[in-house]
């Protein structure tokens, strides 16, 4: 049997969710959801909104966190650019794949379109897209160039989509989502908002790839291991690094929850910092010793005239924010902020070092070394990564992060909050 076949076996699959695995799926959605919904008022949402009212009318979907509906495809991008706009959507940390995003938005317009769906079937199907999205990044032995939160995502979305509308065969469903893949890393070294843009695409076309396989329109059928398939293509490795463990562990255990709207790269520093609740006019020096990818994603200078894409990947911005504030607002990643002398001079105490980690797509561990002005020099091990299923956010945390997504969110439906499992699997 080949790698891919035991992929689509699984995706067909009669699961049943243990408890534990299906409370973890009910609270990375509830989380997702709500991060959705703060996305909604986000830099960039308006636009977006707009540019998609063009695109043809319909009511087959909801919008996450504001009244409205659209047509399926239409739906799933707006939802998908919600929930990845803010860099605060979870993500599984070894596939360096943010699994939740176009799965989860892809799948709330595949729901409403049904007119709603048993909960445990919508769970099933969201922790089986999220397992092929995270098990392609797992296979992924070679660095990001193409941004994989996009390209395994929309093939994780477009099969639990097809799991849930009973669509066959899925061979061309695949294949049909491999064939509209995209999403460059360019848009992450510029920080630029083209980066939730291709989240957005990437479950518009899984939308699109599981209808036209329910029309029977074909897609090639080798596309993850073939030739010109997506382990040649997109990203280098081996998929029986993920299918020779199928069964043995639910992905969407492993998600990690981002407690702060910015680059999960800079979480190790940002969660030490907070924790540490240091006096800013105590330190001269913090230097994070961390693998080549976090300092590839996060270990950006301060420039000017950020965008605010670019500001949530700033790791010395994002530091700065947390000495002076505690905390990270996106409300605050404004040109005022970035001229601000207390926030560029904090910045410019917070320095990025390569640790020299051989692994092209890790994220720790990482190390913290910070010299106070009193030339005091402590050092900070930081093995997990808060937020991570080692180092989950406590309660306080979590209700820190529901509130400040609500604040965020003054048109949503209270059910995305109060009842989202609800929301997911009862359109209104």
């Amino acid at each position: 049997m080949s790698a891919t076949t035991a992929l689509l076996n699984f995706v067909r699959a009669d699961h049943v969710l243990t408890p534990a695995t299906r409370a973890d799926a009910a609270r990375l959605l509830a989380d997702t959801l709500a991060v959705g919904a703060a996305g909604s008022t986000a830099p960039g949402a308006a636009g977006v909104l707009a540019a998609v009212a063009g695109w043809g009318s319909g009511d087959d979907a909801r919008l996450i966190g504001s009244p409205g509906r659209l047509p399926a495809a239409s739906a799933a991008f707006v939802n998908a650019f919600r929930i990845h706009c803010l860099e605060w959507d979870a993500v599984h940390e070894a596939a360096v794949v943010h699994a939740m995003s176009v799965v989860t938005a892809a799948l709330a317009a595949s729901i409403d379109r049904m007119g709603g769906c048993a909960p445990d079937a919508a769970l099933t199907a969201l922790a089986v897209g999220v397992d092929v999205a995270s098990g392609l990044g797992i296979a992924a032995t070679s660095p990001l160039a193409f941004f994989r939160p996009a390209t395994a995502g929309c093939i994780g979305a477009a099969l639990a989509v097809a799991r849930i509308e009973r669509i066959e065969p899925l061979e061309d469903v695949l294949g049909l989502a491999y064939s509209f893949c995209a999403g460059t890393m360019q848009a992450h070294v510029e920080g630029s908002i083209a980066l939730p843009l291709q989240i957005a695409n990437a479950a518009r076309s899984a939308i699109m790839a599981a209808d036209l396989a329910k029309w029977g329109l074909a897609g090639p059928h080798d596309a993850l291991e073939g030739p010109f398939g997506y382990f040649r293509l997109i990203d280098q490795g081996e998929l029986a690094r993920y299918t020779d463990h199928l069964g043995a562990a639910w992905r969407i255990s492993e998600l990690s929850i981002k407690p702060f709207p910015s680059g999960r790269a800079s979480h190790g520093a940002l969660g030490l910092l907070q924790g540490l609740a240091l006096n800013p006019a105590d330190i001269a020096r913090i230097e994070m010793f961390v693998p080549p990818l976090v300092r590839r994603l996060v270990g950006r200078p301060i420039v000017a005239e950020m965008a605010p894409a670019y500001a949530r990947l700033c790791l010395p911005l994002l530091a700065a924010l947390m000495l002076r504030d505690g905390h990270v607002d996106p409300r605050v990643l404004l040109p005022a902020t970035f001229a601000d002398p207390l926030v560029l001079d904090l910045a410019g105490r917070v320095i990025v070092s390569d640790d020299g980690n051989p692994d092209p797509n890790a994220l720790s561990p990482q190390r913290a070394v910070i010299t106070g002005v009193d030339g005091r020099v402590t050092e900070h091990l930081i093995l997990a990564t808060l937020g991570s299923p080692n180092a989950p956010l406590s309660a306080a945390q979590a209700a820190g992060k529901l509130a400040l997504a609500r604040a965020l969110a003054p048109e949503a439906d209270q059910r995305l909050f109060e009842a989202p499992l609800a929301w997911f699997t009862e359109p209104a």
